[in-house]
Formats: C-alpha cells, sequence, structure tokens
C-alpha cells in the first residue's frame, strides 16, 4: 500500500537513513514501496533523549533506521532498547502503560519498529505528567 507524505516547506525527512529536506513549498511524496521513513517530528536527536521513556524510544528510533540500512548494529540498539525498557517498566505501576509497554517489547522483537515508535510517543504525555507531579505538601524546589 503507498504511503502519502505531505510536506511543508522545508521539513526534514528521513528514508532510509538518508535525510531529506522538502524545498520552498508544501509537497507531496507518494512511496511505492516499504521503506523507511521517519518526519522531522518523529525523530529524536540523541542530546534530547533526557527522560526515561526517551531513552527507551531513541534505540527503537535506530533500530528502525538501521533496519533499512543492512542491519549491522541492530544488536547493540537492542540491548539498549532492552535495558532502558527493563528500567522503565520496573518504575511504572499504571497496568495500561505497563501494556503498552509490552506491545512495544513485542513489537520491537517482531521487527515492527515503526509501531514501536508509535506506540511508545503516545507515553510521552503520561510521562510528562508523571515527572511533572509533586505531591501535596512538598515544595517545587525540593
Amino acid at each position: 500500500m503507498p504511503l502519502k507524505l505531505s510536506l511543508k516547506p522545508h521539513e526534514k525527512f528521513v528514508v532510509n537513513g538518508a535525510v531529506m529536506v522538502n524545498g520552498d513549498r508544501k509537497s507531496e511524496v507518494v512511496v511505492q514501496n516499504k521503506a523507511s521513513i521517519l518526519r522531522e517530528k518523529d525523530i529524536l536527536q540523541p542530546d534530547d533523549a533526557d527522560t526515561p521513556l526517551k531513552r527507551v524510544y531513541f534505540p527503537i528510533q535506530m533500530m528502525y533506521l538501521e533496519s533499512a540500512a543492512g542491519g549491522e548494529h541492530l544488536d547493540v540498539y537492542y540491548d539498549a532498547f532492552a535495558e532502558r525498557m527493563a528500567d522503565f517498566m520496573g518504575a511504572i505501576s499504571n497496568p495500561d502503560v505497563l501494556s503498552a509497554c509490552v506491545a512495544i517489547s513485542r513489537d520491537v522483537l517482531g521487527g515492527q519498529y515503526y509501531r514501536a515508535l508509535m506506540t511508545c510517543r503516545r507515553l510521552f504525555a503520561y510521562e510528562q505528567e508523571r515527572l511533572a507531579y509533586v505531591p501535596d505538601g512538598v515544595p517545587e524546589d525540593a
């Protein structure tokens, strides 16, 4: 099934590891075959992996991009993912979030990296809420 991308002017995207930039105008690109594609909004830079969940997301992203480039370093990224996911799941008690983590892990094991990335992204809001949470009676700068 073809994939239709609507790109904003100057929007960056990655196709099979190659960074591309749209021109001066909005445009559409139709991808006719299977390819690893990430839009700029879904790309996490290494320095931006600054929360536990983003540290889970980053190696999945790298596995997704690496799988299109031959998969030479997949095992390194998988090991980083497995360690970070285990740490994250060890700190979570919400059953819905734990279920999503299991789905992410299952997708990674099945090579469904893009699906794992999108499930992981849906958890970013939950993580931000938890990181911003301050229990009653505790000063915010404590």
